[in-house]
């Protein structure tokens, strides 16, 4: 599968102010998130999980030939056999989760599974990072714009709050398409949300978003 610019703004944004020592990206798909937390951090263990074999295989072979493959380890399996007997807790939980589906199919079994969000509802991800997230720990997600009011809602109902929210556009002239959300375990008295705009036309970044990935790209 290719690697998406959603996963590269979620690399690439994600909080790491914690120090963290271990890191679970679910729903790995290539390794893009794992890959690129361990390039920007310490951290000494750093996990996935991917239910799709071939996308499981493709992330092994990745991990494997980085120059961080002593500290990735992925998973072949799913949210539920994952945390049936849960042995840690994470600093970071990171992931692009499957997009509200709208009932709409491409008829392409592994790119539905990749896309959709009833492969890995969002109240199980939630739950996942309930349970799973250390005491100072972040979860960070990437969602469409237009699931952020109830994706907050719904970390809300298991005690995660927003601590950085950034919405995202494609160009100064479009609609913001995407919601850039970093939760913790307690509530902050005033949360202030930013912007970013990627484009100003085609291939003209904007200098916001050349100094966000910069870091991931060989010609930026």
């Amino acid at each position: 599968m290719k690697i998406g610019a959603d996963s590269v703004l979620l690399g690439a944004w994600c909080p790491i102010d914690n120090n963290p020592f271990s890191v679970l990206d679910i729903g790995a798909g290539t390794g893009i998130l794992s890959l690129m937390l361990a390039q920007r951090s310490n951290a000494s263990q750093i996990d996935a999980i991917e239910i799709d074999e071939d996308a499981y295989e493709q992330c092994v072979e990745n991990f494997e030939s980085s120059p961080w493959c002593d500290r990735l380890f992925c998973f072949h399996a799913g949210l539920d056999e994952f945390v049936e007997e849960p042995e840690d807790q994470y600093d970071i939980i990171i992931s692009n989760p499957p997009f509200y589906s709208e009932d709409y199919k491409t008829g392409n079994e592994q790119r539905d599974l990749a896309r959709f969000q009833e492969a890995m509802p969002f109240k199980d991800l939630i739950e996942t990072a309930h349970l799973l997230l250390s005491e100072n720990g972040i979860f960070s997600v990437i969602v469409p714009n237009k699931e952020e009011e109830k994706f907050i809602n719904l970390c809300a109902e298991f005690e995660l709050y927003p601590i950085k929210v950034t919405r995202v556009k494609g160009t100064p002239t479009n609609e913001i398409k995407r919601s850039l959300l970093a939760f913790k375990r307690y509530e902050l008295s005033v949360l202030t949300a930013d912007e970013l705009i990627i484009e100003t036309a085609r291939h003209q970044y904007t200098e916001d978003y050349i100094e966000l990935t910069k870091d991931f790209y060989l010609k930026m």
